[in-house]
């Protein structure tokens, strides 16, 4: 079964290859919803719009102090380039995309299915194999021309993300000197063990410039794929290992 719908402002696509009700894969996209309720910073009745006005931390439900307390973990795991705070305002967006997909992905897994996709707004985690009983092979598209894909990769039970300026442009600053605007960077796409820790690093990373790939390459079972403003591509030693090959 496969289904998409809009939700927090992109496309989110569940594709279950096991047999499931049409209402538990209705689970997964009202869990979504619910996200969206949460964190968004569009929705001025949502709770991280009521941080930003001044919520009490003791008031802050348990998902909002789970977030918060992993923005902080990933800001110092990363020295500093993940950070929420901007111009006066929290916004957790860059980690909270990656959080609701694994945890989308953990209510399918706690249903008893083993053979899933679920991808939003290109952020992908995979379990399994698909209706061909192939693992999941997914496209990076090209940033310069997004209706061709640049890379396919082969995914086991894996996640991958992705940051760029090519959709919504420039969104991403590097949090050390927020006159640093120059755009080094079109697009970066990071595998990780899971979509939760490839999403919060790749924000990461895409803030470092081009750098972010020797941030990623320091990562012990991440690899990544760094396409800058010029059209070059570099890549981490084993990323390779993922590209899908044609006969």
């Amino acid at each position: 079964m496969k289904k998409t719908e809009i939700i927090m402002g992109m496309p989110i696509t569940v594709e279950v290859v096991d047999k499931i009700k049409p209402s538990d894969i209705d689970k997964v996209f009202d869990y979504f919803r619910s996200v969206d309720d949460r964190f968004s910073t569009y929705k001025k009745d949502s709770e991280i719009s009521k941080v930003n006005r001044g919520l009490a931390e003791k008031d802050w439900s348990g998902e909002m102090k789970e977030v918060m307390r992993l923005c902080d973990l990933t800001k110092e795991q990363t020295n500093g380039y993940f950070d929420i705070e901007h111009e006066g305002k929290i916004d957790p967006s860059g980690l909270v995309k990656g959080w609701a997909i694994y945890n989308a992905a953990n209510l399918l897994r706690d249903m008893g299915l083993k053979n899933y996709y679920i991808e939003a707004g290109g952020d992908i985690e995979v379990s399994g194999l698909n209706q061909s009983g192939q693992p999941w092979t997914v496209g990076i598209r090209n940033p310069f021309n997004t209706a061709e894909i640049v890379k396919a990769v082969i995914l086991h039970d894996q996640g991958m993300a992705t940051s760029g300026n090519y959709i919504r442009g420039e969104h991403i600053y590097n949090p050390k000197d927020e006159n640093d605007k120059d755009g080094e960077l079109r697009s970066l796409s990071v595998i990780g063990p899971n979509v939760y820790e490839a999403d919060r690093y790749v924000t990461a990373a895409f803030a470092m410039g081009k750098k972010g790939i020797y941030f990623i390459e320091s990562l012990e079972g991440f690899e990544g794929y760094m396409i800058d403003n010029n059209k070059t591509a570099t890549l981490t030693t084993r990323f390779g290992d993922y590209v899908a090959t044609t006969a």
